[in-house]
Order: C-alpha cells, then sequence, then structure tokens
C-alpha cells in the first residue's frame, strides 16, 4: 500500500472515535490536534511508519497495524493536550 493508502485507512479508523480530521494528515480532539504523515523510517528497513508533525514516529503503517496507530494517535493526542494544559497552569 502506499503512503496515501495507509493515511487513508487511518482516517476510516479515527473517524470511528471522537477524532475530527481536518483534510486527510490533520487529527483533532478538543483539546489538542497535530498533523500525521506517513513515510519510510531508514531505521525499520525503510517501512512505512506514521509520524507527528514534530517527527516522533508513532506506528508501523501496514494492515496488520492499523488498529494499534489509531490507538497510538489518540494517545499521542491526548499526552499533547496534557502537555498544552500543565503548561497553562
Amino acid at each position: 500500500m502506499t503512503e496515501y493508502d495507509q493515511l487513508t485507512a487511518l482516517a476510516e479508523q479515527l473517524a470511528r472515535s471522537d477524532v475530527k480530521l481536518t483534510g486527510l494528515l490533520g487529527v483533532a480532539t478538543p483539546d489538542a490536534s497535530d498533523t500525521i504523515e506517513c513515510r519510510t523510517r531508514p531505521e525499520d528497513g525503510d517501512r512505512l511508519w506514521f509520524f507527528a508533525s514534530d517527527g516522533t514516529p508513532i506506528s508501523e503503517a501496514d494492515d496488520a497495524h492499523s488498529d494499534d496507530a489509531a490507538i497510538l494517535v489518540l494517545g499521542h493526542l491526548a499526552r499533547r493536550a496534557e502537555e498544552t494544559k500543565e503548561a497553562v497552569q
């Protein structure tokens, strides 16, 4: 599958939750947002991975990891929301 195919599959998984999708790459909850990218990861044999906007690897991007990827993206957004909350306090 291509990067686009993997992003589409991730978007379909996330659409089942309370995540707002902005375009294909943008994800948002009421408290956090980010842009998710799909590209090869040289450290993992150039397999496709999902990355956060800051370059943090989130999950391998393949059919076997599609459910895991969605859960890990939600966890990533929750951590961003918590970091933002702590920075405000």
